[in-house]
């Protein structure tokens, strides 16, 4: 007998489960806008949606892969729960983060001393249900990983977002939404591999700015702090200006 937690009618409020009549462009109560119509477009709920696990595929960094999350990070920052870094290539720069309307205070970033720690805490925080989103970049080859990912998001009702190279796009992948982004001129091109409940659309221009989170600030009185959390230690960190 199923439980109340892996009912239908459990599964159909979380949005995990795919009607034959409802088509992928209907609006889901669990989704966010991610700040870009163009993108919305793109997205089944269009919208960023909750439960859900999403890879982000690029060929170099600063494809403007960040700068498509910030308007979600903005709004989630603003709510209880954690948003959560995990490993980095690079510590984000607070304050382009706090001039995109992200609260700091909810925000952490985690440095761990592998890849099996790595991918530990990417599925604990996923699942504790104590985090809004995570953010973690993984190599290629994680098939199986992925798939754990994918149930610890929807366990914890945490949007979790992969950020891989666009090499893995021809790898197998249990992530319900997987985007190829392609820099350009006026933002970033966004072509959907894959997506639940609908099939791949035509790339579409997003006009993000790809170099949002290391362009220096002006004002250099503001030393805005992002809590980095490595070892035994946490630490305030400081951007370098």
């Amino acid at each position: 007998m199923a439980t109340k937690s892996g009912s239908l009618h459990s599964l159909l409020h979380k949005g995990a489960v795919w009607r034959g009549r409802q088509t992928a462009d209907q609006p889901c109560h669990h989704s966010l806008s991610s700040g870009y119509p163009q993108l919305d477009a793109l997205l089944p709920g269009q919208g960023w949606q909750a439960s859900q696990l999403v890879e982000l595929l690029y060929q170099e960094e600063g494809s403007g892969e960040l700068g498509l999350v910030l308007p979600l990070l903005a709004e989630l920052s603003q709510q209880e729960r954690w948003v959560l870094w995990v490993d980095p290539p690079h510590i984000p720069y607070a304050p382009a983060l706090l001039d995109a309307g992200v609260n700091l205070d909810r925000v952490q970033v985690v440095r761990s001393n592998s890849r099996r720690d790595r991918l530990w805490c990417l599925e604990q925080s996923m699942k504790s249900g104590c985090c809004s989103a995570v953010l973690g970049w993984l190599p290629a080859g994680q098939e199986k990983a992925i798939r754990r990912l994918q149930v610890a998001a929807a366990e914890g009702e945490c949007r979790g977002f992969l950020f891989r190279h666009s090499r893995c796009r021809e790898q197998h992948s249990a992530a319900p939404c997987r985007l190829l982004l392609e820099p350009h001129p006026e933002g970033v091109t966004v072509s959907t591999l894959k997506r639940r409940g609908g099939w791949p659309l035509p790339p579409r221009l997003v006009p993000v700015m790809p170099s949002a989170l290391s362009k220096p600030q002006s004002d250099k009185n503001r030393r805005p702090q992002l809590t980095l959390v490595g070892g035994s230690d946490e630490h305030a960190y400081h951007p370098r200006h």
